[in-house]
């Protein structure tokens, strides 16, 4: 049950006491735990802490619609990021000890729904959009302050999207997706013929740049936006091709510190079904499987890291979410669903709440 123990140290000491008795019971039946935002059947938005059976733990309300969520262990807190381009964080005890917190993004910046500690806790790092000047920065946070803003770094692109924290411990890697935006006009792409995206490793330290890594300039308009490190430490990614819909180029590939990055060749006819979009990116426990998803196309590959080669294609409406389990994936959907794949056997379930685009493995 060392699933359950890692969560309950992620959730922090008496998280569990802080239970309702129905709560408590589902914790007990699950080992593992997962969350992620969503929006109730009444049209509110909110994210929830569940087991693998499905069982809500807790759950907690957001202002309007979240993206993804990062957990610390050491701080004993959890942050949803708002959607991009969205102006507010909401901090949570996972313990419901402590009421949340909404963060509001400072003037001139918007988040880009995505975050992590450091590994001690003290300081959370968002990826956030200067959207004046058209720069992605990295909004840094003290975690021990209230989540007083007290600096930025710059991701050396324009519209950053997802950051991991690699093995390491010290090097970002951010994915840059190239797109200018601004809160003025919504989510409308500004500049889709000068597009720029990136894949960046950044010293937490210091926030120098390590390295930059651009695809041919002929794929300028393939947006790398999510990502997951496999068990050599590549940084897998998925892109959103904002070119013509007839192009049908590449989606996945993966990105190293030493410099390498390319594009694995996926199979015609799975090219076309993801229909241009890859929604999020997940790394089996092991490391050895990569997990893509396309709510565009409603379907889930699985891919051999080790080759770069599909073992899994499965369709599932409106289908984003992906966190490994112990054996596979759990795939979540728009529509309310949660299933197995690649390994993962569990039934398809159906909740009174639809899963947004990411879900969580906690501890």
């Amino acid at each position: 049950m060392w699933q359950r123990r890692a969560f309950l140290k992620a959730a922090g000491a008496g998280f569990a006491a802080s239970l309702l008795p129905r709560q408590l019971l589902a914790l007990e039946r699950n080992e593992l735990v997962f969350a992620s935002s969503v929006q109730t059947s009444a049209g509110k938005y909110g994210a929830v802490l569940m087991g693998e059976r499905g069982d809500v733990i807790s759950q907690i309300a957001l202002p309007d619609r979240g993206h993804d969520i990062t957990i610390s262990a050491e701080a004993g807190r959890g942050v949803v990021f708002a959607r991009q381009p969205g102006t507010f964080a909401v901090v949570f005890d996972p313990a419901g000890r402590e009421a949340p917190v909404t963060l509001t993004s400072i003037e001139g910046r918007h988040f880009f729904g995505h975050g992590v500690f450091s590994p001690d806790g003290r300081l959370l790092y968002a990826t956030e959009s200067d959207f004046e000047a058209a720069r992605g920065v990295i909004g840094i946070y003290d975690a021990t302050d209230g989540y007083k803003r007290v600096g930025e770094f710059p991701t050396y692109g324009t519209g950053p999207h997802e950051m991991l924290l690699m093995p390491d411990g010290v090097t970002f890697v951010v994915a840059n997706g190239g797109i200018e935006t601004h809160p003025d006009y919504g989510r409308a792409e500004l500049n889709l013929d000068t597009m720029d995206p990136s894949v960046v490793f950044i010293d937490r330290r210091d926030g120098h740049l390590i390295g930059q890594l651009r695809l041919e300039s002929g794929l300028h308009q393939l947006s790398i936006r999510h990502m997951a490190v496999d068990a050599r430490g590549r940084a897998w990614f998925g892109c959103q091709y904002k070119g013509a819909p007839s192009d049908s180029p590449q989606l996945v590939g993966y990105a190293t510190a030493d410099g390498e990055i390319r594009l694995i060749e996926l199979p015609i006819d799975t090219l076309r079904d993801l229909r241009n979009y890859v929604g999020s990116v997940a790394v089996s426990a092991d490391g050895g499987t990569v997990a893509v998803s396309s709510p565009e196309g409603d379907l889930l590959v699985a891919i051999d890291a080790e080759g770069g080669r599909p073992v899994l294609v499965e369709t599932l409406r409106n289908g984003c979410g992906l966190a490994a389990d112990g054996s596979g994936f759990v795939a979540t959907s728009g529509m309310g669903e949660m299933i197995g794949i690649a390994g993962a056997e569990r039934d398809r379930q159906k909740f009174d709440f639809s899963f947004d685009n990411h879900m969580l493995r906690v501890g």
